[in-house]
């Protein structure tokens, strides 16, 4: 039998063989619970959308930089690799020239590669530091609320995210797990650079606990539970319902709050005050659970081994750090924190490495990865404010306790992702992304990105190139061997990258004398001499195609050290321990973003439904989108729409009708889906479908034309897509074709001119 080409991807990792002239993709023997992705790679290699040759904008190409509408369906002209890299050249020294630095945006914020050398940020980020700077993002769309939130709260953010207590301490103690936004089994199957082993599946099956699943979607706890079906956007007010409870019933830990935490006595009075108690009666017309549903809960959760998680969806909404302050003050009130299957947990269910017991950093070392360098310019935004930052050059933002100004972007250069995925309505960032002189983008395929760029040029995909890879806690390093040969004219970033450093005097310190495989091989051995076990050298890994790393604890429990001794092991907070109230965020004297635990009301809207615009399970975001798997889930080419009967009947819709979803921003079609696994009053849409703009319809169905460009708050400045008002209409008629799935018109050097 033919030896398989390893590789990984954020889905996992995998063999690769030819069979006939086609790839066939086989899980890892190892992975007890392959992810369905995979079925995406095979089907999406060569398709029609890839980027065959580098490709200019007719209209930039003719007039030169400056602001215009870029269109996406405006033609490009494909150019050859000495000319195209002339151009960017040109530009990007234009700009460092002229405005300076601080106006190139080096956005690149995305999954891309899952590879550890050709990874796309840290390429790109790497050349344009050496290139004199820019103007960088800080924080993730994912989590970018709570990395903002959670060291003012406990301290820091990456002990919460990245060492949550594990599941097989969940499994063995936890007696019950109140879930709020579910553990939606669809997300684990994915991690930053890869995992080799599936097992929260495994876990999830195993769970003994009472499991409260706290979401309007049944689907979001994959196993049997007591589902609480709660209005979108009011988990906070059911929180300090349950909190509440706790505490005029004499059910909360004083002990604990006195010892381990600060300022609870300001959120008590808050919880019980005279004139507003934020109690199971008043809960129960916020959130629509009743009230003697919400006091029983709070009794089950005293008397328990309870184990607190909200997701993070959650904070990807306005006021989004309030369920994630409210979930930590209501784990200590319960005064379980740092006791094994007790406490708080953030994104089970979000991403496949939380909760995962393998190799940690200790036992591994870092594994190998190419350092970004250093920037010399100091500017950034939080991630989610690109929009703002190029409508609203000069104008000041708050962040933090900060006051920042927005710098005047003229270039954007993005490599490994697709803001016109994960960014919020995307009308208003389509105007904003006229504002640029000029926009260049790495792409392998034609995504919406690439046909509002003005400068395209094909980037190589992961089975074609070397590299190596593994994710967070992921069991092993594989090596990333190419498998096909590159996709028309396709070149891999570091090659695209390393033309330009020789065009701007940069080549030698960019490269360092090395090839991409040079690279690799340097790479590898400089982490074999400080690894804290024994590594074999390159070329036996290489051959081998993998590496085991040294398992990581099987049983950790969140906050354990500060629990058992909080003086010698104090929390990065100023008072050392859980600041119910901090001080520190109550003296920013951000309104939208108080000193404790809160319930905001986001106010009326005047339209009917609620839309969860959640993570589908067809793909990673828009990746691979016009792959096998993801292309099945479509209804009549849209993106399905999942709807409870009664409100489809309401609307004259039936199942597998196309659909017009729609609100003030925007428009988009889908294809209905009925189920009663959904709060009435609810629709859910997934993110990721490739954004096929006509006028301001998006003809495809990605949500993102109807979300809201606002941020959680002041504090964070994070995304808030997650949820957004909408109404549904059956749509009459021919529906507009889907177009994204065939490139732009493309035309020859010599048709152009």
């Amino acid at each position: 039998m033919t030896r398989l080409t390893p590789t990984t991807s954020h889905w996992g990792a995998f063999g690769v063989r030819m069979s006939r002239g086609e790839v066939e993709v086989i899980p890892h023997p190892a992975d007890p619970a392959p992810s369905p992705l995979l079925g995406n790679v095979a089907s999406a290699l060569r398709h029609p959308t890839r980027v065959a040759r580098p490709a200019v904008r007719r209209s930039w190409l003719k007039h030169g930089p400056g602001p215009r509408a870029r269109s996406a369906g405006e033609e490009f002209v494909e150019v050859a690799w000495d000319e195209a890299l002339d151009l960017v050249a040109a530009e990007l020294d234009r700009v460092r020239r002229g405005p300076g630095n601080e106006a190139v945006f080096g956005g690149s914020y995305g999954w891309a590669s899952a590879g550890r050398f050709h990874h796309a940020q840290s390429q790109l980020h790497r050349f344009l530091g050496l290139a004199g700077g820019y103007t960088s993002s800080r924080n993730s769309y994912s989590l970018g609320t709570s990395l903002v939130l959670l060291p003012h709260v406990v301290g820091d953010s990456e002990q919460v995210v990245r060492r949550a207590s594990t599941w097989p301490t969940i499994t063995e103690n936890t007696e019950l797990l109140v879930a709020f936004g579910g553990v939606p089994e669809k997300n684990v199957y994915v991690t930053p650079g890869g995992v080799t082993r599936h097992v929260t599946p495994g876990h999830l099956k195993s769970l003994r606990a009472e499991v409260a699943l706290i979401s309007p979607l049944r689907a979001d706890f994959p196993l049997d539970a007591r589902w609480y079906p709660i209005r979108p956007g009011t988990d906070v007010a059911l929180m300090l319902a349950l909190a509440h409870t706790l505490v005029s019933e004499g059910l909360h830990d004083r002990n604990f709050l006195d010892r381990y935490c600060t300022g609870f006595g300001s959120f008590e009075r808050y919880l019980l005050s005279q004139d507003a108690p934020k109690d199971a009666d008043w809960a129960a017309g916020v959130c629509g659970i009743s009230a003697d549903g919400i006091r029983e809960l709070a009794r089950r959760m005293a008397r328990s081994r309870t184990l607190i998680t909200v997701t993070w969806s959650l904070q990807r909404i306005r006021y989004g750090e309030q369920p994630v302050w409210a979930g930590i003050a209501l784990a200590a009130l319960l005064g379980q924190i740092g006791l094994p299957g007790g406490g708080f947990g953030h994104g089970y269910g979000s991403m496949g490495d939380v909760g995962d017991h393998g190799p940690t950093a200790e036992r591994t070392g870092r594994v190998p990865h190419l350092p970004q360098g250093r920037n010399p310019v100091s500017t950034f935004i939080p991630v989610a404010r690109i929009a703002d930052m190029l409508l609203h050059p000069g104008e000041a933002y708050d962040y933090n306790g900060q006051t920042l100004k927005y710098p005047d972007i003229r270039l954007v250069y993005w490599a490994g992702g697709n803001p016109f995925h994960h960014h919020q309505d995307l009308n208003r960032l389509r105007r904003a992304f006229a504002r640029p002189d000029t926009i260049v983008v790495h792409e392998p395929y034609w995504t919406a990105t690439a046909r509002h760029a003005d400068i395209v040029l094909p980037a190589t995909s992961t089975l074609e190139r070397d590299d190596f890879g593994s994710g967070r806690r992921d069991t092993h390093l594989i090596a990333m061997r190419r498998a096909v040969e590159p996709y028309g004219e396709a070149r891999d970033d570091y090659d695209i990258l390393a033309g330009l450093a020789a065009r701007l005097g940069v080549y030698d310190e960019f490269t360092e004398g090395r090839t991409a495989r040079q690279w690799l091989e340097h790479l590898y051995t400089a982490w074999r001499e400080t690894a804290p076990f024994s590594v074999p050298p390159f070329a036996e890994f290489w051959d081998e195609g993998e590496l085991e790393l040294p398992p990581g604890p099987e049983r950790e429990t969140l906050f354990e050290r500060f629990r058992a001794d909080p003086e010698a092991n104090p929390l990065r907070t100023p008072s050392g321990g859980i600041e119910i109230t901090s001080a520190t965020v109550a003296g920013f004297g951000y309104d939208d973003c108080p000193g404790h635990p809160v319930w905001l009301d986001p106010g009326p809207d005047p339209h009917p439904l609620f839309l969860i615009a959640n993570q589908p399970s067809t793909r990673l975001h828009s990746q691979l989108d016009p792959g096998a798997v993801s292309q099945a889930s479509k209804i009549s080419e849209r993106e399905p729409l999942s709807m409870h009967p009664s409100d489809a009947s309401a609307r004259g819709i039936a199942d597998g009708d196309v659909v017009r979803v729609f609100n003030d921003r925007g428009a988009c079609l889908s294809g209905a889906v009925l189920s009663e696994d959904l709060r009435p009053g609810v629709v859910q849409l997934a993110t990721g479908a490739w954004y096929d703009p006509l006028g301001d319809l998006c003809v495809h169905g990605n949500p993102n034309v109807l979300t809201t460009d606002v941020p959680s708050s002041r504090l964070s400045q994070g995304c808030a897509g997650q949820h957004a008002r909408v109404d549904v209409e059956r749509f009459d008629g021919d529906p507009p074709p889907v177009t994204v799935l065939a490139p732009p018109r493309l035309l020859s050097r010599e048709v152009a001119s």
